[in-house]
């Protein structure tokens, strides 16, 4: 069955959509028995950055713990990737201009626990996590704070540990 992120704090789910062919492309999701919504284009670019900060965080925190799984992260670490996900919502909207509401990180932990059982790694860093390390590296560049404390620590624990690379 999919999952399609239907949450008590997402009860239309968080498959989005848009552009030209929004409508066609969620008829097809839809059809297959997910939910879709067609949105513009500013609010998918958000939800784009809420999907990019929760398989960061959920995975780099339940990596570095153990390989602990996305449930255990939400119910054992709350804080710790709550902490995380303000941490990336407020570089992304430095970097961005996109900004996030006061129930993104509940938002997100809540889809934790409807995929508890996924198992967590580090994959694909250039694509997911290499957005928040490249804002560091940028800052770093301009002498600036690192915008991502966190992820960096977590980030250069996980290659030190040899738990991932990239």
């Amino acid at each position: 069955t999919p999952i399609d992120g239907i949450t008590d704090l997402s009860p239309d789910g968080l498959t989005v959509t848009t552009g030209k062919w929004g409508d066609v492309v969620a008829e097809r999701i839809q059809a297959c028995g997910m939910k879709c919504g067609v949105v513009d284009a500013a609010t998918y670019r958000k939800a784009m950055f809420e999907k990019l900060m929760w398989i960061c965080a959920f995975m780099l925190v339940g990596t570095v713990n153990g390989g602990i799984t996305v449930g255990e992260v939400v119910g054992k670490k709350t804080e710790e990737v709550v902490d995380l996900i303000l941490e990336m919502g407020d570089a992304i909207t430095e970097s961005t201009g996109v900004e996030f509401d006061d129930r993104c990180a509940a938002r997100l932990c809540s889809y934790a626990q409807a995929v508890a059982h996924f198992p967590t790694a580090i994959k694909e860093f250039e694509w997911r996590n290499g957005f928040f390390w490249d804002l560091s590296e940028e800052a770093e560049d301009e002498e600036l704070p690192d915008p991502c404390p966190t992820h960096t620590a977590y980030c250069n624990q996980g290659v030190v540990e040899d738990l991932f690379s990239f």
